[in-house]
């Protein structure tokens, strides 16, 4: 097999790719997998995420370009006659002597017939299945049934569908046609399986978000009538880390700002779990930290974490949630004014029993900790947060599990934003 140089020896280049099948195929698939690539950064994924999403779907012409860009032939192998005659076995060390001696007369060779097809057209229509079942999904009505502006920047959106179920720490695909038609984005569910309505929490951070916000009526302080409420398309739910919680018996939790949304599932279903008395709740032991800059993001978590505390409190068992909430924002000089409400019985800032800390966690401190108090166990690490937490979480977990398998291990599991 060989590449038919020939018949472009006296031809320029560039005149070749751009007048060619096979050219214009290749530069039509270069280019759309070189913005692929690009549009990939994380610079302009946080930034432009838009132009992330939009030039992606230029896979399509990539595939385009793959399949036909064999109809010009350039590879060629030799033909099944010629194969017979000059045989690649004995004659390839002699070419010199082609058409020489009558045992290696002169191959023959012929384009070979397009073949990336065959690898492309399963996977496709794969594809195409899948989009169809999401656009079908995507098509049934969904009713927003409550509408709450949070004072730290965070819209909840309630919201019922039709033969919706979900699991604890999933998320889903929220359209709204008002603001667009083409963008499509992820947010993690809020709501425990239990409730009769799904719920997220939307931090307003940029152009899409403030426009749904603004749609929701989000700035109005009147009552906002349900018929005046945008219509959304939900698809979804998907699976996420999260869902594994409940598998092991003890359990360490790490939101980092709104990254504490998938644990606000968790909790709230650990909450009905325990007011409905159920006997199969594997976990036995849960450990929660939340780390925010500013005090207004504990707002809208603060009243779930204090039916927690009261429930468990008044079924005996306040030491079945341990949490930690850090104010990474602030140091100790500037929550100097807050110590003398130290003593007090309730945290001035949150209202919870358990005491704002300030700075960051000492994380060596709180895996020696917590692996000292359940020895041999499997501990379950989850985390929502940035890349950096997530490599220090990460090293912590390997470094303090113990190399002998009836030792204690810690388990890490990571989602980032």
């Amino acid at each position: 097999m060989t590449i038919n140089n020939l018949i472009f020896l006296l031809k320029n280049p560039t005149f070749v790719a751009f007048t060619t099948i096979a050219g214009l195929s290749g530069v039509a698939s270069t280019l759309a997998l070189i913005l692929i690539i690009t549009s990939s950064m994380e610079v302009i994924r946080r930034s432009y995420f838009e132009v992330f999403w939009f030039t992606h779907h230029l896979f399509v012409i990539f595939f385009i370009g793959l399949v036909i860009h064999g109809v010009g032939e350039i590879v060629r192998g030799q033909t099944a006659s010629s194969v017979l005659k000059n045989k690649p076995n004995i004659c390839a060390t002699q070419y010199k002597d082609w058409g020489k001696v009558p045992d290696c007369p002169i191959p023959q060779f012929t384009g070979n017939p397009p073949m990336t097809w065959k690898w492309v057209i399963g996977p496709m229509v794969l594809y195409v299945f899948e989009r169809l079942v999401r656009f079908w999904r995507s098509k049934q009505k969904v009713v927003i049934t409550k509408v709450v502006t949070h004072p730290s920047k965070t819209l909840e959106l309630q919201m019922k569908k039709k033969g919706f179920k979900m699991e604890v720490g999933q998320y889903v695909n929220l359209q709204c046609p008002s603001v667009s038609q083409l963008e499509w984005h992820p947010f993690t569910l809020t709501s425990a399986p239990e409730e009769d309505h799904f719920s997220v929490h939307i931090r307003i951070v940029g152009d899409w978000t403030q426009q749904l916000f603004e749609a929701c009526g989000g700035e109005k302080k009147e009552f906002q009538e349900a018929w005046k409420l945008p219509k959304m398309a939900v698809d979804g739910p998907f699976g996420t880390a999260s869902e594994d919680v409940f598998r092991y018996e003890v359990v360490m939790l790490v939101g980092a700002g709104i990254g504490v949304t998938p644990f606000a599932s968790v909790l709230k279903s650990v909450w009905y779990r325990y007011f409905n008395n159920d006997t199969g709740l594997i976990p036995k032991k849960i450990y929660f930290y939340w780390l925010c800059r500013e005090t207004n993001a504990f707002e809208w978590f603060a009243d779930l974490l204090q039916s927690l505390e009261t429930q468990m409190l008044e079924r005996g068992n306040a030491d079945f949630l341990s949490y930690r909430i850090y104010l990474t924002g602030w140091d100790e000089a500037q929550a100097a004014h807050f110590t003398v409400h130290h003593e007090e019985e309730n945290d001035p800032i949150t209202g919870l029993k358990q005491k704002t800390l300030y700075g960051r966690p000492n994380w060596e401190n709180e895996f020696k900790t917590i692996a000292g108090n359940h020895p041999g166990a499997r501990i379950g690490v989850f985390l929502c947060g940035p890349e950096v937490l997530a490599k220090s979480l990460s090293k912590q977990s390997i470094n303090h599990s113990d190399a002998d398998p009836r030792g204690v291990h810690f388990i890490f599991n990571k989602e980032n934003f």
